[in-house]
């Protein structure tokens, strides 16, 4: 089942396999997903708006009605979370005023929960921007996602906008700091479960030296009829790779 879009700023707190108590800032219109990619998996269904920059949308929150959201949810929650963290309905670092937004997070966690983390959830579409990768910088865990290692597979997979090349993407990921890669890998005519794009991935994970890699396979509703969820026995035999690297990697 695809589930539905954020209809707001702030939503959650959410038990998050990852981070765990985490509240989610979505800084993307509320229910409707704006993306540069068109991902077969996502779990929020085919992208509405696909672009590669977003400028002129018009109904993309402003910096203030970010800033009131948060602090109104960090004043009324009776538990702060561990981890306030940028996702939602697309791709966070769209935002022409993403860097803004992230100082003013982090003001406010400073002064509302200093011993929350910010976080964020990223497709890595716009990394390759020294801008966004300075913005990206200023927060304490960067999720960011690496699905492919061939442009072939990357092509079919993730299916980019144009000019979004993974190519770009792996150099800016070598070029961020600190990073955790997260992989979801799915079976079937469009997934990337083939040696071919294992091996190329593996290659790109050799050069970006992440701190830790986040393995994982289909779980919730996803576009496409054209996948199934990898196996265990797949799921293991890829840690069991990447491990050979001495890179980190941890299966979910």
């Amino acid at each position: 089942m695809i589930l539905e879009l954020q209809k707001g700023i702030i939503y959650g707190p959410v038990n998050s396999r990852r981070l765990g108590r985490s509240l989610g800032i979505n800084i993307l219109p509320p229910a409707r997903k704006v993306c540069p990619f068109n991902c077969v998996y996502c779990q929020y269904g085919w992208t509405e708006t696909h672009v590669a920059r977003a400028d002129d949308i018009p109904d993309l929150p402003s910096v203030n009605a970010v800033r009131s959201a948060l602090k109104n949810a960090l004043t009324e929650l009776p538990t702060l979370p561990a981890y306030i963290t940028f996702s939602g309905n697309g791709e966070p670092t769209l935002h022409p005023e993403f860097d803004k937004i992230v100082e003013e997070v982090i003001t406010l966690r400073g002064q509302l929960a200093p011993g929350a983390k910010t976080a964020i959830l990223s497709n890595s579409a716009l990394v390759s921007d020294p801008l966004t990768r300075a913005s990206l910088s200023k927060l304490d865990m960067r999720i960011m996602k690496l699905d492919c290692g061939s442009r072939k597979t990357f092509t079919k997979y993730n299916q980019p906008c144009p000019g979004v090349d993974i190519e770009a993407i792996t150099e800016g990921l070598v070029q961020l700091s600190a990073v955790h890669i997260q992989t979801l890998v799915a079976a079937g005519g469009r997934g990337n479960l083939n040696p071919e794009n294992i091996e190329e991935w593996i290659e790109r994970l050799k050069r970006i030296k992440p701190v830790s890699i986040q393995l994982y396979t289909l779980d919730r509703g996803y576009p496409s009829n054209q996948l199934r969820p990898a196996g265990r026995e797949d799921l293991n035999r890829i840690q069991g790779q990447v491990q050979k690297e001495r890179i980190v990697i941890d299966v979910f």
